[in-house]
């Protein structure tokens, strides 16, 4: 068990429990939320030992990992994942300007945002720790999957552009990734960051049920100031933050199980369509947020 007296970030005695949340998917295990009043970051306290997280990962129903269509909500989630696989794609395109480049793809998972890219003339190598998923896009994509013991290998300014899509939240060690970036990205390349935002609508209406916290895969959960000063104190520039549109009705679902409503899917679908409509006229209250940095 990892116990911060410090925050891990930043270094400030200044951190305070905000919320207890229990590990609905796998443990049921409870483990609490602090925040650092210095930096704004909020973490997991008495996180499990580096070694003990694969342990929570452990599922086949965990579907980031995963390719099962099996059961509504992983059906649901494939049908989605199309779609947002074809907005991260054009993202990128508007935000860089331009139709190709090279880019990697950091937590790559099983490799469908690397080969969206690959499809659409970009030369593409992801990083993902876990074996199973490397393979899965290497064998059914043709990706050069790399494991991040690999990453001090890649060459200096090598990508045009640099993705994180909901990975930040899972690295234990935020500090070295991002000073990674800031090396493998070019003068005028791109960042771009998805992560659950702790600042929604949906975070703060279901509170320790929000299934986005995912205690203890979610080392880090995020708000809007606190990702922006967390890159801007290491040389980066915060250029746009986008909307993730679909994810609040994913996860508004997922929170409604939690809660051990038996109509969860009915229930999140509306609820989310609720919470979408407000970030209409506030896009820092969407339930996961696309930032994009620049050096």
């Amino acid at each position: 068990m990892i116990h911060y007296n410090l925050c891990p970030v930043c270094s400030s005695a200044e951190i305070n429990s905000t919320l207890d949340c229990f590990d609905y998917f796998k443990t049921n295990e409870l483990f609490p939320i602090w925040k650092c009043a210095t930096c704004g970051i909020s973490f997991t306290q008495d996180r499990p030992d580096e070694d003990k997280l694969e342990y929570y990962y452990e599922s086949d129903n965990y579907i980031s990992h995963g390719n099962s269509s099996g059961g509504i909500v992983n059906g649901i989630y494939q049908i989605v994942r199309n779609f947002a696989l074809n907005k991260k794609r054009d993202v990128v395109k508007q935000e860089l300007g331009k139709t190709g480049g090279s880019l990697l793809d950091i937590g790559g998972g099983t490799g469908h945002f690397a080969a969206k890219m690959k499809e659409a003339g970009w030369n593409v190598k992801s990083v993902e720790i876990n074996e199973k998923a490397r393979q899965f896009s290497i064998s059914n994509f043709e990706i050069e999957a790399l494991s991040p013991s690999e990453i001090p290998h890649l060459h200096d300014l090598e990508f045009d552009c640099i993705t994180l899509w909901h990975v930040l939240e899972h690295l234990s060690d935020l500090n070295k990734y991002i000073t990674d970036i800031q090396r493998l990205l070019k003068p005028d390349g791109v960042c771009i960051i998805a992560v659950p935002n702790i600042n929604s609508y949906d975070a703060r209406h279901y509170k320790k049920y929000w299934a986005a916290y995912d205690v203890p895969r979610h080392l880090w959960h995020f708000n809007p100031d606190a990702l922006s000063l967390l890159f801007e104190n290491k040389g980066f520039k915060l250029r746009n933050i986008k909307l993730l549109p679909l994810d609040v009705f994913y996860i508004s679902i997922l929170s409604e199980r939690y809660k051990k409503n038996p109509a969860a899917f009915f229930t999140g679908i509306l609820k989310g369509l609720f919470f979408a409509i407000r970030t209409l006229f506030n896009k820092k209250g969407g339930s996961s947020l696309i930032y994009v940095f620049t050096k």
